[in-house]
């Protein structure tokens, strides 16, 4: 069987500059839990797969991972599901009201789906979505 059809992805890692910083954001502004914290790392739980975050010049010090930082924006997006349109709305105010920058309100995509875009504190990019009426276009 090929390796992406018997191997589920587990975690998510993100690459970051300040782990402490990213700690403070994923707790205090999105609700995870820390589960575990070493030199330069930390893995949180919530509803799902693992997220973690790893300071790069820690994962290349010790494993040879080249650990040139790219310029600008958006190197990864990390989506949440939500089950409706009104939940994206929901999550969204919720999380305004804990000072999490959203690059607008939340609204209705031409790829059937109601979305909200916020960016994490590495400049990792976060999508909040529920498929609309009709569910995702485009399915094979």
């Amino acid at each position: 069987m090929p390796f992406a059809q018997d191997h589920a992805i587990t975690d998510v890692c993100v690459l970051v500059k300040d782990t402490q910083r990213s700690i403070d954001f994923y707790v205090g502004k999105l609700g995870f839990t820390l589960n575990r914290r070493a030199d330069g790392f930390a893995e949180f739980s919530g509803a799902g797969l693992t997220l973690a975050c790893w300071e790069l010049d820690h994962l290349s010090e010790h494993t040879g991972v080249a650990n040139a930082k790219a310029e600008g924006p958006h190197k990864v997006c990390i989506a949440v599901r939500v089950p409706s349109p009104a939940a994206v709305d929901a999550a969204y105010q919720e999380l305004m009201e804990k000072g999490v920058p959203f690059y607008s309100e939340p609204a209705d995509y031409v790829w059937n789906a109601r979305g909200a875009y916020f960016i994490g504190p590495d400049d990792e990019l976060w999508e909040i979505y529920a498929w609309k009426d009709g569910g995702s276009a485009g399915n094979y």
